[in-house]
């Protein structure tokens, strides 16, 4: 049986994929004839973003799962160190995008590039962070920490709230941000 802060852990890579992807998706059907709703849903997805991956899931990889698995294994601890500085400015990115975003709602389509840009250069960045670590550090964890190692983990990561998990049951907060998203947002992507 998986651990389940591994389980936790592609739960949260799942969901914060499909956020990436659904901000591409949004981008490229670009306001249209709802301009309210489009920022309004584009906000919301970057504030998942910055609520869930930044404040909640990479703290705890970077306190318990990274230094575990970097002392056990030489390949990891590499791969770990570009990780490490990747969660350093994670925050800061996202924060960016956020202004950017603002920027393009209150200065009209001449600041729709610079969003853009940004927005995609991230996605391709964090696509490429989690696969790093769903290639060599996941993988390196299942090999080398203890059911001691797991037990801790487990513990770490069980008051993770992923809003966008599914048969998880979620903080109401983070539900109505769920709802804000799935309601507003045209499909394919939500309901709106």
């Amino acid at each position: 049986m998986s651990p389940t802060s591994l389980r936790a852990i592609r739960e949260e890579h799942s969901s914060l994929a499909a956020v990436l992807q659904s901000l591409r998706l949004m981008l490229d059907r670009g306001p249209g004839d709802d301009p309210a709703a489009f920022f309004d849903v584009m906000r919301a997805m970057l504030f998942y973003i910055d609520e869930v991956p930044e404040r909640q899931h990479h703290p705890k990889e970077s306190e318990w799962l990274f230094p575990k698995v970097a002392e056990r294994s030489a390949e990891a601890a590499q791969a770990i160190e570009r990780l490490e500085r990747d969660h350093a400015g994670g925050e800061a990115a996202v924060r960016e995008l956020q202004h950017l975003l603002l920027a393009w709602e209150l200065m009209g389509a001449v600041r729709r590039d610079a969003f853009a840009t940004a927005l995609l250069r991230y996605i391709d960045f964090y696509l490429e962070h989690m696969r790093l670590e769903e290639a060599v550090v996941l993988p390196a964890a299942q090999q080398h920490l203890t059911a001691q190692d797991w037990a801790v983990l487990d513990a770490a990561f069980a008051g993770n709230s992923n809003p966008l998990a599914s048969g998880q049951v979620r903080d109401p907060a983070y539900d109505r941000l769920f709802t804000r998203i799935v309601q507003r947002a045209p499909s394919p992507i939500g309901l709106g």
